[in-house]
């Protein structure tokens, strides 16, 4: 599971950040002054991405910055700040910040920012089959993401109708029924009996 470091003194703040970061899957840390993100950062392997303040007790932003540079810390870095004059971004950009977003902000840019970083830094993972993902588990179904196909115990396998005009599985023709899960009336095959 991807990591990420909050070091942000608001708790209100952090909360939220925490609270939709989770929700993105993301495994995430909160420590709210600059000496214990410093700290944190350097523990084990370190976090995958963090997001930091600039304005923190301990220890600023910048030095937090400067300091896991220095050491040759190559992880992302947001700088999340109410910091927002030209000279505070491009000072923090050329420490090592890889991005630069100043308070008030809209979260699902900062979702997207985060999701962006975390690609440019992660490396590609082999294609299962025809690009889709490997196969989640529940119950007795499997279901292959982005092809929105499942299989069961069974052995057959049913697929999501791309229209609503014919089957998917058997090409018959004939429209899907149940909100394109089952489908068709001729093969009668849906994700409940896979």
């Amino acid at each position: 599971m991807t990591r990420i470091l909050v070091v942000e003194d608001n708790p209100d703040l952090a909360y939220g950040l925490r609270n939709n970061l989770e929700i993105e899957g993301y495994e995430v840390d909160v420590v709210e002054d600059g000496t214990q993100g410093l700290a944190r950062a350097r523990r084990g392997g370190g976090p995958d991405l963090i997001i930091l303040d600039l304005m923190l007790p301990g220890m600023d932003g910048y030095r937090v910055l400067r300091a896991l540079r220095d050491e040759g810390r190559r992880m992302p870095v947001l700088i999340l700040t109410a910091r927002g004059e030209e000279s505070d971004k491009v000072r923090g950009l050329r420490l090592g910040a890889d991005d630069y977003v100043t308070k008030p902000f809209g979260v699902l840019e900062l979702l997207a920012r985060v999701e962006a970083l975390l690609r440019r830094t992660t490396p590609p993972t082999p294609p299962h089959g025809d690009g889709a993902g490997p196969p989640e588990r529940f119950g007795d179904v499997d279901v292959v993401p982005r092809r929105a196909r499942c299989s069961g115990a069974a052995g057959r396998s049913a697929s999501r109708p791309r229209s609503s005009t014919c089957c998917s599985r058997c090409s018959s023709g004939a429209a899907p029924s149940r909100a394109g899960w089952t489908c068709c009336a001729r093969c009668g095959a849906t994700a409940r009996r896979c």
